[in-house]
Formats: structure tokens, C-alpha cells, sequence
């Protein structure tokens, strides 16, 4: 007595197949999502349930930034497809963070807002933080520090904090980012204000502030590249 396959099953081999060979360029945005469910639900056609998260969210990025309260209230997800989702963000986020750091960040305006928007996106809370370059303007290891989390006031950014943990890393410069959740990337006066204040403080012993990033969904304001800085 032969024991038929589910119709999924060959589906999964030729999706695998495909990916293998051509990788996410040979696939529709709903089969990568599938192809990712079939990592968390080994026994289940998750096709109807791909699309279903892909119009809910819009876009593969939009599921990987949904939050896990969202996702796990959604039918057919269960815990161990929120886990999963949230891993491959987590560690997406953790790749772009170890692949800049020792790179040379003075002359790519473009890879500090790529970092900081893998970073600050998703956020529906405010950040405020500081990453540390040495003498190349590289990422210093372990570079990057959240000074502020909350609504931030910037009465609370001490730059005397900053510039002593600057002088404590043996950082030659830094870079500032901080989000606007739900809102537009412009700069506020307090913004601008904080700004000048601490590359005020940084110039005094010699450290160079390079930029302040402000991200807003995926939206993201430069000082330097607008002649602020």
C-alpha cells in the first residue's frame, strides 16, 4: 500500500530548487515568504498563508518589521512563525552592524543611513544614539551605544556623557542618529540646537562629530549632507 505525498510537498522541493539556483531573483515576494514559512510549519501548505501575510504587510519588509504582538494575531501564525520572523530581522540586523564595522564611514554618508535605518525603521519608540570611529573613521568594535530610549528630552542627552565615553573608547570621531516615529525626518530646532552643542563639546577635545541622522520610516535626514554640520 503506497502512502500518497501532500501536493505540497513537491511544491516545496521545486521552490527550494529554484532558490538554490537563481536565489530570491527566481521568486515571487509571496514564494520567499512561503519558502521562509516552510522553515516554521513543516506540515502544512503554507501558500495561502504567505499571501496573506504579504497583503497584510505589504511587502517582505513590512513583515519582517511587524511586531509580534500583530503577527501572533493573525490565523495559522503561531509561536514558532513569530520566532522565526523575528530571528531573521534580529540577525539581518546584526549582519549589516558586523559588516561595517572596521569600514571606513567618512567618505559613505549612504552606509551610515542604510545602518541606521536597518536599526531605527521599525521603531515606534525614540532613540537617541552614538556610534564611535577611530583615527580612519572606521566603526570602532562594539561601536555604536543607545544614549537615550523613551520620548526622548534632550535635557537628558548629556554631551559630558558622551564626550567621556568618546575619550574612555579612544574614538577620534562619531556619528549621531536618532528616529521621528510616525513623523518626517526634518529636523527640529531642539535638534539642531543638541546638534551644535555637542560637536561644540566634541571640538573642545578634539573629536570631530561627522553627521547626525535622523530616520523616519525609511526616510533619512543628514546634517552634513545638508550643510548642517
Amino acid at each position: 500500500m503506497t502512502t500518497e505525498q501532500p501536493h505540497y510537498v513537491g511544491h516545496r522541493e521545486r521552490l527550494r530548487a529554484r532558490f538554490l539556483q537563481s536565489g530570491l531573483e527566481g521568486l515571487a515576494d509571496y514564494e520567499a515568504i512561503e519558502l521562509l514559512l516552510t522553515l516554521a510549519i513543516p506540515r502544512r501548505d503554507v501558500k495561502p498563508l504567505a499571501k496573506t501575510l504579504l497583503q497584510r504587510f505589504g511587502s517582505i519588509r513590512g513583515l519582517l518589521d511587524a511586531p509580534s504582538e500583530e503577527l501572533a494575531g493573525i490565523a495559522g501564525v503561531g509561536t514558532s512563525v513569530v520566532v522565526m520572523i523575528r530571528l531573521v530581522r534580529e540577525l539581518a540586523e546584526v549582519y549589516l552592524r558586523q559588516a561595517v564595522e572596521g569600514r571606513e564611514f567618512v567618505g559613505s554618508p549612504e552606509l551610515m543611513a542604510r545602518l541606521w535605518r536597518a536599526r531605527m525603521s521599525r521603531l515606534r519608540h525614540e532613540v537617541f544614539e552614538v556610534a564611535y570611529l577611530d583615527s580612519g573613521g572606521r566603526l570602532m568594535r562594539d561601536g555604536i551605544e543607545t544614549v537615550e530610549e523613551g520620548s526622548i528630552g534632550y535635557a537628558a542627552v548629556y554631551p559630558r556623557r558622551i564626550i567621556e565615553a568618546a575619550l574612555r573608547r579612544g574614538a577620534a570621531s562619531m556619528v549621531f542618529a536618532h528616529n521621528h516615529p510616525g513623523g518626517t525626518p526634518t529636523p527640529s530646532e531642539d535638534d539642531k540646537a543638541i546638534t551644535r552643542k555637542l560637536a561644540q563639546a566634541a571640538s573642545a577635545v578634539e573629536i570631530q562629530v561627522l553627521d547626525h541622522l535622523i530616520v523616519a520610516g525609511n526616510e533619512v535626514f543628514s546634517f552634513r549632507l545638508h550643510g548642517l554640520l
